[in-house]
């Protein structure tokens, strides 16, 4: 018995192209479609979470978003990877930075992801898990953003599950000292998923704000100005 369509995405078998970019925002995901895919059609809207299929310099690239969080993003990649037979996700998310030397709308790649939640527990292994990106999508992701004139800079991020934490605890003096780059919410339940498909993952995150300067860009700057990280990740779909 087919698990398509999924509770969460009602595009029929084969709606999905073997890449899909993944941003957070539904409105990221249209203005991707909009103005990088050819011929894009819409193949899931469940809950305003828009997917569309078409193509980008003649190749066939799918884009939906995976809403906000860890639950979130764990819930569309796992569907896509273990039902629509998806075998590349490229996250193309904003993050907030944790070191003076990353300015707003730089761009990070993801190697591998620290975190705080407790999504990895549902493994069952007795340790702590560190999952990382695919090497071919990261070495790719920086050929393109060199060719592109985009310094794509890689290293470690921290994938939090809480935007406004409370309490006393403030892990990022601790994650400063690590050299984690940059922090956001989604990264680590992907890159779990995808080592358990047997699949691939990258996260490309544009620095919207920085913990370190005050700094920040507004919401529609984050969902229409991240061009280049939306580039990079066309270019190696």
């Amino acid at each position: 018995m087919s698990n398509i369509p999924t509770p969460h995405i009602n595009a029929p078998e084969g709606a999905f192209a073997p890449t899909v970019l993944m941003p957070g925002d539904p409105l990221r995901s249209k203005y991707i479609a909009d103005n990088y895919l050819e011929d894009a059609v819409l193949v899931n809207n469940v809950r305003g979470v828009q997917g569309y299929t078409g193509t980008y310099k003649g190749k066939k690239v799918s884009v939906m978003a995976s809403g906000m969080g860890m639950p979130s993003i764990g819930i569309y990649s796992y569907e896509l990877f273990n039902y629509y037979g998806v075998e590349n996700i490229i996250r193309v998310g904003s993050a907030g930075a944790l070191t003076d030397k990353l300015a707003l709308r730089d761009i990070v790649a993801c190697m591998s992801a620290y975190s705080d939640s407790n999504y990895g527990a549902q493994f069952a292994f007795k340790g702590t898990l560190a999952p990382c990106c695919s090497y071919a999508l990261l070495h790719a992701a920086v050929e393109a953003g060199e060719r592109l004139g985009q310094h794509v800079v890689p290293g470690p991020i921290y994938s939090s599950d809480a935007f406004y934490g409370q309490g006393n605890y403030n892990a990022t003096p601790i994650l400063q000292k690590l050299g984690v780059l940059c922090v956001e919410m989604e990264s680590y339940a992907l890159y779990l998923n995808a080592a358990a498909a047997g699949k691939n993952a990258i996260s490309l995150l544009t620095i919207s704000d920085s913990l370190v300067t005050g700094e920040s860009l507004p919401a529609e700057a984050r969902q229409t100005s991240f061009t280049k990280m939306m580039e990079i990740a066309l270019e190696i779909a």
